[in-house]
């Protein structure tokens, strides 16, 4: 069955309840953006921030969280930093996008089951594509393993990157996400990078897909130094916007794609999964757009 558009949807007075499930989250913009949507197509809409620094939930065990939210008739819930990879082994059934990066940031709650999906891969392709023009795609190097680096990683190789460099604090993280591209795609498309100076030389573009420059954790991912004006460079935080890494690479002459196509695209798919109905993206980026 087709999903139903602001334009095809009949008024409804069905009410829903959704949210965000994460660590500092207090400026997300998600809420907004899925309220507006939902209004749009007649849904009486929550979305609530289930932010796991505050008092109400810090120090509970996720599956504790998951569960409180399930028996308090919540729809299903987004995932951020730093539960996406927890999140995934507390599911029942796991999508194929999920599956595919090993970390889930969209849980869905139906007939007392977790349906765990991803998101941040198309929200990423969609964004990246959309900022990177023409630019040389040969060679990245990847600034992070977690959650959404899986995401990005496998989001890099699917459109135009031929061979990226992935570089983690935690080794072991980058060494399993450079085997699982391997398994898919074969060797030579993904490779650990041990040393920044030899990875960031070689590389036409850099990717911070780390929390490194969220308002929780400023700062800046990778010695500056090794950023060059060559470099095209992208980073998937988006709160702030104008992260140190994006203002850095850009003083230097360097092309930049911040996070706003990846946080308006994942949040499109996500509101797809929660109701069912296809949002307005324009609207959902009308939205974000208006809270900068």
């Amino acid at each position: 069955m087709p999903a139903l558009t602001a334009a095809t949807s009949p008024k409804l007075s069905r009410v829903l309840r959704v949210g965000l499930v994460g660590a500092g989250i207090q400026s997300s913009r998600s809420p907004a953006m899925h309220v507006a949507a939902g209004r749009a197509l007649g849904l009486d809409l929550s979305y609530d921030l289930i932010d796991t620094d505050t008092a109400t939930w810090e120090g509970l065990p996720l599956e504790t969280v998951l569960t409180r939210l399930e028996q308090a008739g919540y729809a299903g819930v987004n995932v951020t930093f730093p539960h996406k990879r927890a999140a995934l082994g507390l599911c029942d059934t796991v999508a194929p996008s999920a599956a595919a990066v090993g970390a889930t940031n969209t849980v869905v709650f139906q007939n007392g089951r977790r349906i765990a999906h991803n998101t941040d891969y198309s929200g990423f392709a969609a964004g990246f594509l959309g900022g990177i023009g023409g630019r040389d795609l040969a060679t990245a190097l990847l600034l992070g393993a977690g959650g959404a680096g899986g995401a990005v990683a496998h989001a890099l190789v699917d459109h135009g990157v031929k061979r990226l460099f992935v570089h983690d604090t935690d080794h072991a993280a980058a060494e399993t996400l450079v085997a699982a591209i391997t398994a898919r795609l074969g060797p030579g498309r993904a490779q650990v990078a041990g040393d920044l100076r030899i990875a960031a030389a070689a590389a036409a573009g850099i990717v911070n897909a780390t929390p490194v420059g969220m308002l929780k954790l400023p700062g800046i991912p990778m010695d500056p130094a090794l950023i060059e004006a060559r470099h095209w460079v992208a980073d998937i935080v988006y709160v702030p916007l104008e992260t140190q890494f994006l203002r850095t690479a850009r003083a230097k002459g360097c092309h930049t794609i911040d996070g706003s196509g990846m946080a308006v695209g994942q949040a499109v798919a996500a509101f797809e999964h929660f109701t069912g109905l296809q949002p307005d993206a324009a609207r959902m980026r009308a939205t974000f757009d208006s809270l900068g």
